[in-house]
């Protein structure tokens, strides 16, 4: 027992330091591909090719002056920031991103646990980090910072509705809740084959999900100053940023995990192919704000609505009767 609990801790310990460094460096590599991609050099200052530019934003943000609004709700205020983030980093907790290896003698599954309704906690999890943020807009005592707030928390519910039967196919095929076992089942064939609309639907919620460009409304300078989080100074703003960071990773993790064969692959460690396969979606994220413009706010909920809840049911009916007649 006492065994059992240093690998658990070890595993927690590995899985969200990694996790945390993984975020920290999105904002270099971000910055760095959108330069790329506007003829620009990104960060260049701080390191090699500004490869300490996080590490200097870090220490600017820890010793820059916290400011709280006078008129704030000051025990929810500060609470929100953390409803974010914390959300977004237990998430992480159920997927898997490796079969299993050896060490010393003793076989580790890689990933820190496998719930039988894995998929269902995330869902359940990744659903509270809306506190936050309606939280933080509430709080702040400002209407843009209000505004924002309501904006995310229709988009959620909106893009999360889709979201959520998206994956509905996948369930059917896999017949199992547990991510371990869906990767389990496409040993064979990766559904993204087999759920190709599944997976575009996926993935448009997913963006819409993490508050991106081309939705990123919740944030909208032109129109809200920044919106929910512009009354917030120091590490609360970044804690912010490193959730919505980290849900980028985690919403990427799942789409590997649920389309693409999670760490199933030809010679490359498993765990070098879920990384890579992460990776591609995170550069997508990237590409897609560097590229297009953001909705208007009722194109926003029209095409959440009237267009990705009905394809996404349609493909749940697809689905059925192509298993039915199989």
């Amino acid at each position: 027992m006492f065994e059992f609990i240093i690998i658990m801790l070890v595993k927690i310990a590995v899985v969200f330091g990694a996790l945390l460094l993984t975020v920290a460096y999105l904002t270099w590599l971000e910055r760095k591909v959108i330069g790329d991609i506007q003829v620009r050099l990104g960060p260049m200052r701080v390191g090699y090719h500004g490869l300490l530019q996080p590490i200097a934003d870090g220490l600017k943000l820890l010793f820059k002056e916290d400011i709280i609004p006078a008129e704030a709700d000051r025990t929810v205020y500060l609470l929100a920031p953390l409803v974010a983030i914390i959300p977004a980093l237990i998430s992480f907790a159920v997927i898997p991103f490796g079969s299993q290896v050896k060490i010393l003698g003793r076989t580790i599954d890689l990933y820190i646990t496998d719930v039988n309704i894995g998929i269902l906690f995330i869902f359940a999890v990744a659903s509270l980090g809306v506190y936050g943020i309606v939280l933080a807009g509430w709080s702040s005592n400002n209407k843009y910072s209000l505004l924002g707030a309501m904006r995310s928390s229709a988009q959620m519910i909106s893009y999360e509705l889709s979201m959520g039967l998206s994956i509905v196919g996948v369930l059917m095929m896999a017949q199992s809740l547990s991510l371990v076992q869906i990767v389990k089942a496409q040993s064979v064939v990766w559904f993204i084959l087999l759920q190709p609309v599944g997976f575009l639907i996926y993935l448009i919620c997913a963006v819409a999900e993490t508050n991106r460009a081309p939705f990123d409304l919740p944030e909208a300078e032109t129109e809200l100053v920044a919106g929910f989080h512009v009354e917030y100074s120091s590490m609360k703003f970044a804690l912010f940023f490193l959730a919505e960071y980290a849900n980028i990773v985690t919403v990427s993790a799942l789409a590997t995990t649920l389309f693409l064969g999670g760490w199933q692959g030809p010679l490359l460690p498993p765990v070098a192919w879920f990384l890579l396969k992460v990776f591609a979606f995170i550069f997508l994220f990237v590409w897609l704000r560097a590229t297009l413009p953001r909705f208007r706010y009722d194109q926003l909920m029209g095409f959440g609505w009237k267009v990705l809840l009905p394809v996404s049911l349609a493909n749940i009916l697809v689905t059925g009767l192509i298993m039915a007649w199989r």
